[in-house]
């Protein structure tokens, strides 16, 4: 089984550094960057053979994969003040509670 594929590689620009960083969420922090987004994917998944190497040869169990199917659904407890307080201004804007928590959760990703 090729467990390369089983992780989520994300190569970004960061203004911060003036480069592209690669990561593996979940596992390997920002390990590699450059100023060519291919070349920095390409070692990024050198860097990730590398490890599962490692965890092979050392019988470490794999942290839980990142690049699967996602359902759409999760569980989210908030605390019933909580619960009321999003419920009333879901209805203050004419939208169903979980409407209007996708919104939020989008406009809050993508800034």
């Amino acid at each position: 089984m090729n467990h390369n594929n089983q992780f989520l590689k994300i190569v970004e620009w960061s203004e911060e550094d003036g480069c592209y960083v690669g990561s593996i969420p979940g596992w390997l922090g920002k390990c590699c960057h450059g100023k060519d987004e291919v070349k920095v994917y390409q070692e990024l998944c050198s860097i990730l053979d590398e490890w599962l190497e490692i965890y092979k040869e050392d019988k470490l169990p794999l942290p839980e994969p990142t690049n699967k199917n996602y359902s759409g659904k999760f569980v989210l407890r908030t605390g019933s003040e909580l619960h009321k307080i999003l419920a009333l201004k879901a209805i203050n804007e004419g939208d169903s509670l979980n409407n209007y928590l996708i919104k939020k959760l989008k406009k809050l990703v993508s800034n």
